[in-house]
């Protein structure tokens, strides 16, 4: 069994690269580039197979996504594979040694941005439907591959219209095709974002009146959040990692001869099982009051949340991980559980119930930086991994 799922991975790595390269050769940025096109060569792809696909859209309308349902002959639950196929920007395209939207391969590297994030994932995944299309028989429930081209963006449309989609049945679980070939993440931590308004006196910056300006205050805000206590990773949860406040951003004023009234603040703070949102907002609220006692302005300081996801992580031997891990093991490698820093769509899904891990792929460089590429040596086994994991899921 093995033995032939490792014969049948090597035989599809040519067309997965293939594929691949012409998603690379289409570029994707979000909130930059038509979606259209990288959209319709995964939709020839997909015709020229007869596996039945179909566009998500939002609410608005606006294209978000591509869904593939492979339905089994048998009842059972509903598994997802779910890759995105929008990317970060190029930056500085005159930093990268090679055209960022170049689909080659150099020296067994595929090149060129969405290569690891996550082009290479999509292909594999579309690859995967397609060996399950003539056995639906003896499959259980279905498998359904998501194809986001609205992750980048941080709304991660895709996932939402196919959550809010009455056509599609809700998924027991979700595999998520981000790179890394050492680690299975299992969970995240999660976040709580807010903008913060700080207000205060307009004047001129010679007058002779001191007055504690807009600017003034909210860098003493920030020092106030920049000292609060946060939790570390010993919490009674036993969430390896701990939370984390960041101010990301902060804009206020224009020009020297006049001290701006109000100043924006973003605030970005990572949460885990022992400090929620909650716990976030209640933090951010009694810095702003201290501010607001301390040195008083005409206007309150106001605090607006944008953001809030909850933290997730799956114990081992919780599906959608423990096929995956079991899979990875049986393939010959050595692979750890891993719980990620950063936040993805395996928080959306969790505050929806549902399970999903969040990586497992090939090795990568350049991720959302210069000379963006994925190494292909490894590409067999982690399409064997993956294939295996979802024929154990579908009860094949």
């Amino acid at each position: 069994m093995i033995e032939d799922l490792q014969r049948l991975a090597k035989a599809r790595t040519a067309s997965v690269v293939e594929l691949a390269s012409e998603l690379i050769r289409r570029p994707s940025r979000a909130g930059i580039d038509d979606y259209g096109p990288v959209l319709t060569v995964l939709e020839h792809w997909l015709a020229a197979r007869e596996l039945p696909h179909r566009r998500l859209h939002d609410a608005t309308g606006a294209l978000v996504g591509l869904l593939v349902e492979i339905t089994g002959g048998r009842p059972g639950a509903w598994w997802t594979l779910d890759a995105c196929v929008d990317t970060a920007t190029y930056g500085d395209e005159a930093a990268w040694s090679f055209p960022p939207a170049c689909g080659d391969i150099v020296d067994g590297w595929l090149c060129g941005r969405g290569a690891a994030d996550s082009k290479l994932a999509a292909a594999t995944f579309c690859h995967i439907a397609a060996d399950l299309a003539p056995r639906t028989a003896e499959l259980s429930g279905g498998l359904a591959v998501l194809l986001d081209v609205d992750e980048h963006t941080g709304g991660f449309g895709g996932a939402r219209a196919y959550l809010a989609d009455p056509l599609a049945a809700r998924p027991a679980g979700v595999m998520i095709g981000y790179p890394g070939l050492s680690d299975v993440v299992v969970g995240g931590r999660g976040l709580w974002r807010a903008t913060i308004t700080v207000h205060a006196p307009s004047g001129h910056s010679g007058s002779s009146k001191k007055v504690t300006g807009a600017i003034s205050r909210a860098a003493h805000l920030v020092r106030l959040l920049d000292t609060a206590e946060l939790p570390g990773a010993d919490d009674a949860s036993g969430f390896p990692l701990p939370a984390k406040l960041s101010v990301t951003a902060f804009h206020g004023g224009q020009g020297f001869s006049v001290t701006p009234d109000r100043v924006d603040i973003n605030v970005d703070i990572r949460t885990v099982p022992g400090f929620d949102g909650h716990d976030a907002e209640a933090l951010v609220r009694e810095a702003v009051a201290e501010l607001d006692a301390e040195l008083p302005a005409p206007a309150p300081t106001e605090v607006t949340p944008v953001a809030e996801w909850p933290p997730f992580r799956l114990v081992t031997d919780e599906q959608p991980a423990a096929a995956l891990l079991r899979a990875a093991a049986e393939t010959g490698l050595t692979v750890r559980a891993k719980t990620a820093g950063p936040s993805n769509i395996g928080n959306l899904l969790a505050g929806q119930g549902i399970a999903a891990t969040a990586g497992f792929g090939v090795p990568y460089e350049g991720l959302h930086g210069i000379d963006e590429r994925a190494h292909l040596a490894e590409l067999p086994t982690v399409y064997a991994v993956y294939l295996r994991a979802v024929l154990s899921l579908l009860g094949a």
